[in-house]
């Protein structure tokens, strides 16, 4: 019976002022609201740069040439600015070393890369500056987890013989031929002036971020070498893929062993340097991560902010209804009775803009934000009632003692 007479006399208060009851349900709805949709976006983008990594394969390890003291290291054509203490080469041969099944049996396959900057590609009247290009064997495809939309890939005959064919990404497909990359198949494009039949499309991966894995030309690095780069004893990198994802750390020791033996050095003179997929995926979680928690603590302080309102407006209405205080204490109401009145009052401004602002965080996160789309996780949901909940509770103790703890005839005295 008391609860009950307390919840009656809280939602009176409640509706007896309604435009304040609104604005102070306000301050936690934006609270609450905030919190739902900066965490839904760092789980967005999370999960956007886990999918990402995964495009390009979780069990890849990539061996390229070390970056050396007064200069940078290059392969594939690219320049060297800078005096180097020594050769850093990695060579077909390298390459070779890696697929031995008795020194490595938890490498499944490699492919060596030559890569060429400022290509630009052309069809017809179309042009397009491509971002990455590429000089590699068919093995390449397989290890990167690309498909086709269209055409087929080039051969190993056609990587050894330097034929011009050509395999390109989606979007260098739709800036030179059209919206059908279908058609792309069998023309010929210039690329840098020099004639290449395209052989196949690649299926769309999807941007994320500046990098676009659609704006890529692939062709044999024979190829490359004789038309671009011109002969070069290294290459720029080697691909390996391991096994599985499980033995990512084991395929990686064997590269070190074998290349560590043909370059005549140790872990720590090394002229090369091996990067880890798994490893840049672990490395992109733990700062998504500290991402999410920081959003999160920045919503927190709205939050905390329309806690501190619904205090406020407690103490008001303690203050202005201190003569009905009087009243109900001089009658025989008990100090629990009255304590539970404000309180319950507090909890339900404080749900009410906790449902309603979970309704918005949902309604605001259906829309990209900052280019990512948001992915509200179920836990929030729970974590913001139970959350809007306890800012009443804890920021209505305070008023509601301060009512509890009048005297009636003190109370009854006030004006």
């Amino acid at each position: 019976m008391m609860i009950a007479e307390s919840v009656r006399f809280a939602l009176t208060g409640v509706m007896a002022n309604k435009m304040r009851s609104i604005l102070t349900t306000l301050g936690i709805l934006i609270g609450i609201a905030s919190v739902i949709i900066l965490l839904a976006v760092g789980a967005g983008t999370s999960n956007a740069i886990k999918a990402q990594i995964g495009k390009l394969g979780t069990n890849v390890l990539t061996v390229s040439r070390q970056t050396t003291a007064g200069g940078r290291a290059a392969g594939g054509g690219q320049a060297v600015t800078g005096p180097r203490s020594r050769g850093t080469n990695l060579t077909l041969q390298d390459m070779a070393a890696l697929t031995d099944p008795v020194m490595a049996p938890d490498v499944a396959a490699t492919a060596p890369v030559v890569t060429a900057q400022n290509v630009t590609g052309t069809y017809q009247d179309a042009t397009h500056a491509v971002a990455t290009f590429v000089g590699t064997t068919p093995s390449y495809f397989s290890i990167s987890n690309d498909t086709l939309a269209a055409g087929s890939y080039f051969s190993d005959g056609d990587a050894s013989s330097g034929t011009a064919v050509a395999v390109i990404g989606n979007t260098v497909a739709q800036d030179l031929v059209g919206s059908s990359v279908a058609s792309a198949v069998g023309q010929t494009i210039a690329l840098n002036g020099q004639n290449f039949v395209v052989s196949g499309v690649l299926a769309q991966k999807g941007s994320s971020g500046l990098n676009d894995p659609d704006d890529i030309v692939v062709i044999p690095y024979s190829a490359a070498q004789d038309k671009f780069t011109g002969y070069s004893p290294s290459l720029a990198s080697i691909t390996v893929q391991a096994k599985s994802a499980d033995v990512m750390n084991q395929a990686q020791n064997e590269v070190q062993m074998i290349l560590d033996a043909r370059h005549n050095v140790t872990s720590a003179n090394r002229d090369y340097q091996v990067r880890n997929q798994a490893q840049i995926l672990t490395t992109a979680t733990t700062t998504t991560a500290t991402l999410t928690i920081l959003l999160g603590a920045v919503a927190g302080i709205s939050l905390l902010v329309g806690g501190i309102g619904v205090m406020n407006i407690m103490l008001v209405t303690v203050t202005e209804r201190t003569r009905e205080i009087g009243i109900r204490k001089a009658i025989g109401a008990s100090r629990g009775s009255i304590v539970s009145q404000f309180l319950i009052e507090s909890l339900i401004i404080s749900l009410i803009g906790g449902v309603l602002g979970i309704a918005a965080g949902y309604i605001g996160s259906a829309f990209p934000l900052l280019g990512t789309q948001p992915e509200v996780q179920w836990w929030t949901v729970w974590l913001s009632f139970l959350v809007s909940a306890a800012i009443g509770l804890v920021f209505g103790i305070y008023p509601a003692n301060k009512a509890a703890k009048l005297r009636p005839i003190d109370a009854l005295r006030y004006e």
